[in-house]
């Protein structure tokens, strides 16, 4: 049989073709527009994910036989806003994870409910990405629309919803809702009621390697696949990239350069850091993880390349650097605010220590270790927790920088793995699709099968000294520009 991962991510749908053995047969991107109405929101019509995935999938499965596909499953964009009438039509565009307008709603939640409550409530603190304040932005700023809601849903079970008909989420999505009870996998009463949600307003829940339904006719016609496909829940992006690095189980670390950044502790308990910083969601295998995210990774890098230097050959600019551990230009990755572990949608990308005689290589070289840094914020935060890290797999388009790999290694001082597949959250989705198949009895047993380290980066012990002496200044300057940022709006 042949098994379907979708990964909807924010630039494009990627599509990946995936036989029993793990191999990869086919992959198919659709590209779709991001609409930025003012400065710091970020939206996208839900619409143009459906019409991008009839259209991939159609390609996709040219060659096949209906019968052949087995299942399909999905890694999608977390924390957006979907927002459907009592007829499923789309209300509004889709607020994105990045969007930052939430602010205010933010700061009712984390100070006058209290972070206290949201934590024990729903093990995490409010952050402007998530999708509570986001329906509470709807209700404050446009309420005709917040009246119309039926259905609340995230950007892949939009996709999970038109193709079987069944209203769903998964665990690992459904944690970066706030809404969320992580411990218990259930919708969180206080929750509701805080921000006037509904409980049919939300979806039904299953552990992403669950079964949802099968293609329904309508949508089986559209693309020109079975309606016996099976539709299975699958995962947030970041708990598919998981599954797709084989991070699962205890202990297990990746680390993701994508738009965003990432890292993602895999854990067999549940746990939350004091301050809240790490965020605390249930994984894709069944059980927990940690993460940090920073909003601006990748991103960083195809910003400065694209629209600054005006290039596409990154690699070419990268050949020029060749001082690790020496630039004394630093660069604060936080082009669209930032989250794990500052919390601050007003935060902004910057660079310092610019002198007469820095060179574009050495600003090149900034934005690489500027991310590096970010990700070792919360890699300090998890160290400080007693988890002990010695290794990270890697995934994202930043991951096909050996760069960039190299000056990671280093500046967290542990090797960092390569694998033999680097689309993680598609290739996560086709695992969870054979698990929930049957293909492999559990998603342990699927990672261990499949997944194939074929490259590892040491850390050097001088360059990691280099580099800890480097991160230690790193560390003070948004402290102490924090406040400017205000005030620069």
């Amino acid at each position: 049989m042949l098994y379907i991962g979708a990964d909807l991510g924010t630039s494009a749908l990627k599509l990946l073709l995936m036989d029993a053995s793990g191999n990869i047969k086919k992959i198919v991107s659709k590209d779709y527009p991001i609409y930025f109405p003012n400065p710091g929101w970020s939206e996208q019509n839900p619409v143009d994910w459906w019409n991008a995935f009839v259209d991939g999938m159609k390609e996709l499965t040219a060659d096949c036989g209906k019968d052949d596909i087995g299942g399909i499953s999905f890694g999608g964009q977390m924390h957006g806003l979907v927002v459907l009438d009592e007829n499923d039509n789309v209300i509004r565009p889709a607020l994105l994870w990045n969007d930052g307008r939430t602010y205010k709603e933010c700061d009712y939640l984390n100070e006058v409910i209290g972070k206290d409550k949201l934590s024990q409530y729903t093990a995490n603190i409010s952050f402007t990405g998530f999708t509570a304040p986001k329906i509470l932005w709807v209700k404050n700023n446009e309420p005709e629309n917040f009246e119309k809601i039926k259905k609340i849903m995230l950007p892949k079970d939009y996709l999970a919803y038109k193709l079987s008909g069944t209203f769903c989420t998964d665990v690992s999505d459904a944690s970066g809702m706030l809404l969320f009870d992580v411990k218990n996998k259930c919708w969180s009463e206080e929750m509701m009621e805080i921000c006037h949600v509904k409980r049919e307003q939300l979806a039904d829940i299953y552990e992403s390697y669950e079964v949802v339904g099968t293609v329904k006719e309508s949508a089986a016609n559209e693309i020109g696949i079975s309606t016996n496909v099976k539709v299975i829940a699958g995962a947030g992006d970041n708990a598919a990239a998981a599954v797709g690095t084989g991070t699962v189980g205890d202990g297990k670390c990746n680390i993701s350069l994508g738009t965003s950044g990432t890292i993602f502790i895999s854990s067999e308990k549940f746990g939350v850091d004091e301050n809240n910083a790490l965020h605390s969601f249930a994984h894709a295998d069944g059980n927990y993880h940690l993460m940090g995210c920073m909003l601006s990774a990748a991103s960083c890098n195809m910003w400065w390349m694209d629209d600054i230097i005006g290039t596409k050959n990154y690699a070419v600019e990268q050949e020029k650097i060749d001082k690790l551990g020496e630039n004394h230009v630093y660069f604060l990755p936080y082009l669209m605010g930032e989250r794990s572990p500052h919390n601050d949608p007003n935060a902004r990308g910057s660079f310092i220590g610019l002198t007469m005689d820095t060179t574009r290589a050495e600003m090149t070289q900034a934005i690489l270790e500027g991310v590096a840094f970010a990700i070792r914020d919360s890699f300090e935060i998890a160290k400080s927790l007693g988890i002990k890290i010695e290794r990270t797999k890697i995934c994202g388009g930043g991951a096909k920088s050996p760069l960039w790999k190299k000056i990671i290694a280093n500046v967290l001082n542990i090797k960092v793995d390569s694998i033999e597949s680097e689309e993680g959250p598609g290739y996560g989705g086709a695992m969870l699709a054979a698990v929930g198949c049957g293909e492999y009895k559990n998603v342990k047993e699927a990672a261990k099968k499949l997944v194939k380290v074929v490259d590892t980066v040491e850390p050097d012990a001088e360059l990691a000294e280099k580099y800890d002496e480097k991160y230690k200044k790193f560390a003070q300057i948004y402290p102490t520009v924090k406040d400017l940022f205000k005030i620069l709006k």
